[in-house]
């Protein structure tokens, strides 16, 4: 049984993008490694940006600067 976790940083992202990356998720495992669809599970973690951390800074941080 595949497990197929996915971290974003919370910004917005739409039910019909997160349905996507669960398709998509769930397509690769099925064609690049034989996977049953069935049992194959993804999870969608969304992180807030302040909890999210890129070169000893956060996301919120990085963002505000411009990076």
């Amino acid at each position: 049984m595949p497990y197929v976790n996915i971290k974003i940083t919370k910004e917005g992202v739409t039910p019909e993008q997160k349905a996507q990356l669960i398709e998509g998720a769930t397509k690769l495992l099925v064609d690049v490694l034989g996977k049953n669809p069935q049992t194959t599970v993804v999870v969608i973690d969304e992180v807030d940006t302040d909890n999210w951390g890129i070169g000893g800074e956060t996301v919120t941080v990085r963002r505000k600067r411009g990076q």
